[in-house]
């Protein structure tokens, strides 16, 4: 289903999506400090304090091959507004999970999350053919879910007890998926979509 040994760079009209690696450490954190985002306590965020950690759990997946993690750039400015990643790769099922998805908060709210996952889905279904796309995200980040079920993307539940975070809190995670049936209408839609902001 996906190539490993060949690095995979997504480019849309705005964006460019590229493999994650140590060397876009700084730009990670300049993002990150657009809107403080490590203090939101439902996501995971790189700090100054996170950031090495961050970069080497991510490229460790990416070895395992369960994960591919990108940064994202604004094609404009040449600079990293944030990052993702495919997760939870299952590939003899033909599953994956695209998570770990942050963006700068001057970015946020702007159409930049709708031609991303555009991106990232289309590569998904059409490149890798899975049949199935999740999303994750916490219980309590609403304007999260909000953004999934604006993709199109249905809820599938709602794990309770999921898991416990480093604070003890205990988290639930509300699930949901695109399958593959749905690509093309949710693709159109997306178009639709992106029409509005990208002309």
């Amino acid at each position: 289903m996906i190539n490993w040994e060949k690095p995979t760079t997504l480019e849309s009209k705005n964006l460019r999506l590229l493999p994650l690696s140590l060397e876009f450490k700084e730009g990670l954190l300049n993002a990150a400090k657009d809107g403080e985002l490590w203090k939101l306590w439902y996501t995971s965020v790189p700090s100054a304090e996170t950031i090495d950690q961050y970069l080497a759990t991510a490229l460790q997946q990416q070895q395992d091959k369960a994960s591919l993690p990108f940064v994202i750039v604004d094609k404009t400015t040449d600079s990293i507004i944030g990052s993702t990643r495919y997760c939870n790769i299952d590939s003899s099922n033909r599953r994956l999970e695209i998570g770990y998805t942050w963006y700068a908060k001057t970015f946020q709210r702007t159409g930049v999350n709708t031609e991303c996952k555009h991106l990232l889905l289309q590569h998904a279904f059409e490149v890798y053919q899975v049949i199935a796309v999740e999303f994750k995200t916490h219980w309590f980040n609403y304007r999260s879910r909000n953004a999934i079920q604006r993709l199109g993307a249905k809820q599938d539940g709602v794990l309770r007890n999921h898991r416990i975070d480093k604070d003890g809190c205990i988290r639930d995670t509300v699930v949901f998926s695109i399958i593959q049936s749905e690509w093309k209408t949710v693709k159109k839609s997306l178009a639709f979509e992106m029409e509005k902001y990208l002309g």
